[in-house]
Order: C-alpha cells, then sequence, then structure tokens
C-alpha cells in the first residue's frame, strides 16, 4: 500500500513533507523548489505524549498505530499523469491546498474532485490539507471551504475526507497529520 501527496504547484507539498520528516529544518526562511517529477519521504512519526490529567485522551491499543510511513510526493506540474500512480493500490492520499491563495483553490478543487471520482480511490483515505495558515487570515480556511464546496461534496462521495489546516513555519497542525499518518 502506498502513501501519496498531491496538489496544484506551489500549493506547500515539499514544506509540509520536509516539516514532518524534520520538524526543526523548516523556519520562517525557508524555501523550496517547486518539484518536477516525484519525492520519496520518510517520515517518523513521534511518539504519543501520555497526559495523565487529561481523562478524554485516547490511545491507541499496541500495534494499531505506525511508527514509519513513506509518502511520495508527486508534483504539481505532473497532474496529467497524477493516474499513472494510482496502479498500486492507494491506502492515503494527502491532497494540499495553499489557503493563502485565492486564485489557486478553485482548480485545486477540480483537481481534488478528479481524484475523489476516480474509481481506485474509492476505498482511500483522504487528508485534506489547508496549508500556509501563516500567511492567511482566520476566516480564509472557511473561504477555502465554501470555495471547494466541501460540505456539499462530502455528501455526494464514498470517501470520507479529514481537514486539517498547517503551517510549515508555526507547526500548526503537525499533530493532526501525524495521527493521520500513523493510524491505520
Amino acid at each position: 500500500m502506498s502513501y501519496l501527496c498531491l496538489g496544484p504547484m506551489s500549493a506547500g507539498k515539499t514544506l509540509l513533507l520536509t516539516c514532518l520528516q524534520k520538524p526543526d529544518s523548516v523556519n520562517f526562511t525557508s524555501h523550496s523548489v517547486p518539484s518536477v517529477g516525484t519525492n520519496l519521504y520518510t517520515i517518523k512519526i513521534p511518539p504519543i505524549v501520555i497526559d495523565e490529567k487529561d481523562v478524554n485522551q485516547k490511545i491507541p491499543p499496541p500495534g494499531k498505530r505506525k511508527e514509519l510511513v513513506q509518502v511520495r510526493e508527486v508534483g504539481g506540474c505532473l497532474a496529467p499523469i497524477w493516474r499513472d500512480y494510482l496502479l498500486n493500490p492507494v491506502e492515503k492520499l494527502i491532497y494540499v491546498v495553499d489557503t493563502s491563495n485565492l486564485c489557486q483553490i478553485s482548480a485545486a478543487g477540480v483537481l481534488l474532485y478528479s481524484m475523489l471520482a476516480e474509481p481506485r480511490l474509492k476505498k482511500t483515505k483522504f487528508l485534506l490539507v489547508l496549508s500556509k495558515m501563516d500567511l492567511a487570515y482566520r476566516q480564509m480556511r472557511n473561504e477555502a471551504l465554501l470555495m471547494l464546496q466541501m460540505e456539499k461534496f462530502q455528501k455526494q462521495i464514498p470517501q470520507h475526507i479529514t481537514i486539517v489546516q498547517f503551517s510549515a513555519i508555526t507547526k500548526e497542525g503537525i499533530d493532526e497529520v501525524y495521527d493521520w499518518l500513523a493510524m491505520n
């Protein structure tokens, strides 16, 4: 089974995966070059920190949480051939959208819908990452979800989509992404 990371050009896929791989290596001076082709990232999932004061904390049983995952990032410029990466079963798919670029959100939605409509992905778990939240204002999340028509669309598709706000700079959302990657 494979894990894929897709999204339009300059959505923040590379910084997301670099941040997950080495959180301390990404800061406000970080930048990346658009991926032409694919990159493979091995991500070590940090252990759960048990908070004895939190009685509602859910701790998965042993063996139900992955410690290491490999994610293949496919560059946004390869969107016309993304389907070629679906020949092997895809267990989880991370889809990244730049929330600071309202002009890109509609185009990102069209690409997302085409992946959700793909019959080979009917059993795939999806994570929609609203990236660059450090550049966007708080209302941007709601606007992005409205532009993507997520509420309406989730009623029409078989897949469940988990939505996470993320910033590689502030590390907002990093724990939620780790948890999503780690769960079977």
